[in-house]
């Protein structure tokens, strides 16, 4: 019979940091998104409050407001792991977080001299902003979570995306018809952002070791846990840990990851953006203009990221799976059922509306296993570089939201053609599929020999002793 190991207080530090994580994701998702509602209401007043001013828009242009975010947004997630590395996730969160949250405050007070176009450039500001987030989260979770917790805190954490996506399309609706109008939808994202920032600095740490309120038995916890960083200062850390950038780049299981998280963008960018379009197009159904239409899908996906985490720490618990099992299996629900969804989709006729919303609901909701299935695997395989694997993967993964619309636009010509509808499903459907697949077989849960601290060192001495000419040139270097 084993002892139970002392983890500290029910709700320690680090279920702390894991809540301001999710509330940072939400806050930051609500910035991100609620520029669908607020171009609505900046271009139909009568649909929210007429006391402000509106403005004639066309659809390329209320298209371009609410793209330009992704041009900065892949731009900066490659630095965010490199800065968060430099000058830890503490820091590098809040100018991200306070960044974006500035910008939005000025949309009400630029827009009226610089139009749409002025718009776009404070979009762009704040996709450069937001990032630099993601890649501090993941080394933030590998930092303060016990690997025996790391998939449940971690997927905690991440459903700030739901939430976020959920409250930015129902409340932005409700602050444009309120007093506040539009610019309202500004004010309120820029003071949520800036509240979350206070907490903080107040009570952020970016090690268990650096918290000023931990106790000592979850700090040893934390600290003594298997594959958790080692005692450091993170901002030591780029000194002692190199990036292995030829050992990441040849390995399997980390382009497993690249390739699965660059397919759940594609399938996923479709299901958010293409599939209203083909309602609006083929079975006449304006799904953008309807607050409930718009928000079900993500509010089941919210749930559904609940009903996730909870089968999977049943299934981990009772060792009905591995680790390796429940990620692949979540990520093959994730990917093959709304692959088969989206097919569905394109043969729903106009008669059949209700079936068509309840589809794509699903095929939204289901993919929310794609977090456990294959999000965190950046902190599976190397903990001390989380943070430079999520920059890496998340610079793919949003490159693809900007590329998925011109290839719609290359193959439908007449939004109500449904056998061109049917092409684009298609396509999402077979890279939906085939990134899983090769996930199946190249990913892995494993921590990768290259997380260690002393690999490239390792790796070196080992070369030397290969090669004793270029050992005994560095001998006498050393030498003299």
């Amino acid at each position: 019979m084993t002892a139970d190991i002392a983890k500290g207080p029910i709700l320690g530090q680090r279920h702390l940091q894991i809540f301001l994580l999710f509330l940072s994701i939400t806050v930051n998702y609500i910035a991100k998104f609620n520029a669908g509602v607020a171009v609505v209401a900046m271009t139909n007043a009568e649909t929210t409050n007429p006391n402000f001013p509106e403005y004639d828009w066309d659809e390329m242009q209320k298209s371009f407001i609410l793209s330009s975010f992704f041009w900065g947004y892949f731009v900066t997630q490659f630095p965010g792991g490199y800065l968060c590395r430099r000058f830890g996730a503490k820091i590098t969160m809040f100018i991200s977080t306070i960044g974006s949250a500035l910008a939005a405050l000025l949309i009400p007070f630029t827009v009226d001299w610089g139009g749409w176009q002025v718009y776009c450039g404070i979009r762009v500001i704040q996709g450069l902003f937001q990032g630099l987030l993601f890649p501090c989260i993941h080394a933030h979770l590998a930092a303060w979570c016990p690997v025996e917790e790391r998939n449940r805190l971690g997927a905690l954490a991440n459903t700030g995306i739901e939430c976020g996506t959920v409250l930015a399309m129902f409340l932005g609706g409700i602050i444009a018809a309120s007093s506040m109008g539009w610019p309202g939808i500004s004010y309120v994202s820029c003071a949520v952002g800036v509240f979350w920032c206070i907490l903080w600095l107040i009570f952020a740490a970016n090690t268990p070791r650096e918290s000023k309120l931990i106790s000592e038995v979850e700090l040893n916890y934390i600290e003594t846990s298997k594959n958790a960083l080692k005692e450091m200062d993170v901002k030591e850390t780029p000194k002692k840990i190199p990036v292995p950038w030829k050992a990441i780049m040849t390995s399997w299981p980390f382009w497993a990851l690249l390739v699965a998280r660059s397919a759940q963008s594609w399938g996923f960018s479709t299901l958010q953006a293409e599939i209203p379009s083909y309602m609006n197009g083929v079975l006449g159904m304006d799904m953008k203009s309807n607050a409930m239409f718009s928000a079900l899908p993500y509010f089941t996906m919210w749930c559904m990221s609940y009903v996730y985490l909870i089968l999977s720490d049943i299934l981990l618990q009772r060792k009905v799976l591995t680790l390796n099992g429940v990620r692949k299996t979540f990520n093959s629900l994730a990917f093959w059922v709304p692959a088969i969804g989206l097919i569905a989709v394109g043969f729903v006729g106009e008669d059949q509306q209700t079936l068509a919303i309840v589809l794509m609901t699903a095929n939204v909701g289901i993919n929310a296993g794609s977090t456990i299935g294959s999000a965190l695997n950046t902190i599976d395989l190397s903990p001390n570089h989380a943070g430079i694997l999520m920059g890496i993967v998340n610079t793919s993964a949003n490159f693809i939201p900007i590329l998925t619309p011109l290839l719609v636009g290359l193959i439908v010509k007449n939004e109500e053609d449904r056998t061109e509808w049917q092409i684009v499903f298609a396509i999402s459907a077979i890279v939906f599929g085939l990134g899983n697949l090769f996930y199946i077989v190249f990913g892995s849960t494993q921590l990768q020999p290259w997380d260690d601290e002393n690999f490239l060192k390792s790796s070196q001495e080992t070369q030397n002793e290969d090669c004793p000419t270029e050992k005994k040139s560095i001998e006498n270097k050393e030498k003299y």
